[in-house]
């Protein structure tokens, strides 16, 4: 108790207790309740600590009130009875304490959220962990700021069964989609139900930055133009399953001669072997030796026998010694340096492939970010 006695002076107390002036008061109240929070106090002194909190909590000044409750909003010093006076203060007072106190219970904060003031709940929502039963009261009962925020909140813990609950709720909301498309961490089931609601610009991170399942990659690559699509192969370089993704996109017809030379000419090599060998049904291991190791018929045997078109195979193999080519550079074949370097250099070589391949990979690397890319490489 010294050290913490010698931190409150005898002045700083007749201050609070004597001084006529709510600001006086308010400069004290805030001293006391700094070098409160930070004395190293034993028993005795948080309970001397808690009786001043006490006393400053029922002071007729708001301001005194305030710069108790903004000193202390993370302490754990406040008794629980105090704070939940506190929390039913004016605004200025109560919306540090719900924001940031660790005293309060989820019982608490539920009875907080049920009181329905938009301020209060957008506190709660914003606090530095919110709890899983807390986060499921407000996902089906706060207002649609509030939840903004939580969803926003990657230290809320959102249960998927939550989170269709607030897509539910506010289908509508381009402010809560937004928010919740950019979570850390999302469903599955979510990230396919967000993807239908999004804006353009969200839908493209929801289907770089999460992944979606094979057959919805398919689906959306389908859409009208006037919705953004899936390019099926930058969905086919993320899935952590290529294998599966190929042979789904066998089953739906969709691992055409077209999409597997896009593939090849964009470096996703990868791709390109699994669906040889989904389309030649073979082992991958097989596809992969006579792609890269079998000699210059290896691939066409394993070409012909996936059924792909003769015409094309000129252009296939082309493509296949580009990336050999540029594979003995050095060059990471997982980077984009490389799928850049590809690109560039297969469509260099006029390859016999379809006008409308062609417009797709000239569009490929007529994008700004892939021309700046482009520039650095080549003058690496």
């Amino acid at each position: 108790m010294t050290a913490y006695r010698a931190r409150l002076t005898e002045l700083d107390i007749r201050r609070l207790v004597q001084a006529a002036d709510e600001d006086e008061r308010a400069e004290a109240a805030h001293k006391l309740c700094r070098s409160m929070e930070r004395a190293p106090l034993d028993e005795a002194g948080r309970v001397a600590a808690q009786k001043i909190i006490r006393l400053l909590a029922q002071d007729a000044a708001e301001l005194v009130r305030r710069a108790m409750a903004v000193t202390l909003k993370a302490s754990d010093l406040i008794p629980h009875d105090v704070a939940r006076r506190l929390a039913a203060d004016v605004d200025s007072i109560a919306l540090p304490i719900i924001g940031a106190s660790p005293v309060f219970t989820d019982g608490d904060l539920i009875e907080i959220v049920r009181a329905g003031s938009t301020l209060r709940q957008a506190a709660v929502a914003g606090r530095g962990r919110v709890s899983r039963d807390v986060a499921g009261v407000m996902a089906a009962e706060a207002n649609e700021q509030a939840v903004r925020i939580l969803v926003a909140n990657d230290n809320a813990d959102l249960s998927e069964q939550a989170l269709s609950v607030v897509v539910d709720r506010f289908p509508q909301s381009e402010e809560v989609v937004a928010a919740m498309a950019y979570r850390q961490a999302l469903p599955l089931h979510v990230t396919e139900r967000l993807i239908e609601l999004a804006s353009d610009a969200v839908r493209d991170h929801l289907i770089h930055a999460h992944a979606i399942a094979p057959e919805t990659a398919i689906r959306l690559a389908t859409f009208a133009r006037e919705r953004a699509t899936v390019d099926l192969i930058d969905q086919a370089s993320s899935t952590p399953d290529l294998g599966a993704f190929v042979a789904q996109l066998n089953a739906r017809k969709a691992l055409t001669p077209s999409l597997m030379l896009r593939a090849l000419a964009r470096g996703q090599m990868a791709m390109v072997e699994h669906g040889l060998a989904e389309l030649a049904n073979t082992p991958h291991s097989r596809a992969w030796l006579m792609v890269h190791d079998a000699g210059p018929l290896g691939l066409k045997a394993i070409y012909d026998r996936a059924g792909l078109p003769p015409r094309l195979f000129q252009a296939f193999r082309s493509g296949v010694d580009t990336w050999k080519a540029l594979s003995a550079e050095g060059i990471d074949t997982s980077g984009d340096v490389f799928r850049q370097r590809m690109l560039e250099r297969f469509l260099t070589q006029r390859p016999n492939a379809m006008r409308d391949d062609l417009v797709y990979l000239m569009e490929r690397l007529d994008q700004p970010a892939y021309r700046a890319q482009i520039a650095a490489a080549n003058a690496a």
